[in-house]
C-alpha cells in the first residue's frame, strides 16, 4: 500500500475572502476521484482547523506505486489539481509504501 499526503498554503487572498465554499468544492470534486482513478483506493481532503503552518491537506492510498504514478496524470486528477494549484502557493508532500 502507498500513502500520499500533502499539505498547502492557501495565497493571502483566497484566505482572506474565507475560502470554506472552495475547501467544499474541494472535498467534493476530490472524494468524486474514487472509482474514476484506478488504484485509488480511499482519499481525503481537508482544512487545517488549527491555524498552523499549512491550510489544507490531502491524504490518498494506493494499491501500488504504479497505481499512484497513473494518479499523478489521470485527466481527472489534473482538473481538480489545477483548481488547488490555482489557490495556493505552498506545497509539501510526502510519500511511502507500508507493508
Amino acid at each position: 500500500m502507498v500513502k500520499h499526503i500533502v499539505m498547502w498554503k492557501w495565497k493571502d487572498e483566497v484566505k482572506q475572502d474565507h475560502p470554506e465554499a472552495l475547501v467544499a468544492s474541494l472535498q467534493e470534486r476530490f472524494k468524486a476521484l474514487l472509482g474514476v482513478v484506478p488504484g485509488l483506493k480511499e482519499i481525503e481532503f481537508g482544512a487545517n482547523y488549527n491555524g498552523g503552518e499549512y491550510d489544507i491537506a490531502l491524504y490518498c492510498a494506493f494499491a501500488t506505486k504504479e497505481d499512484q504514478d497513473a494518479y499523478q496524470t489521470n485527466p481527472a486528477h489534473l482538473t481538480v489539481a489545477e483548481i488547488v494549484r490555482a489557490s495556493t502557493c505552498g506545497r509539501a508532500c510526502v510519500d511511502y509504501e507500508i507493508a
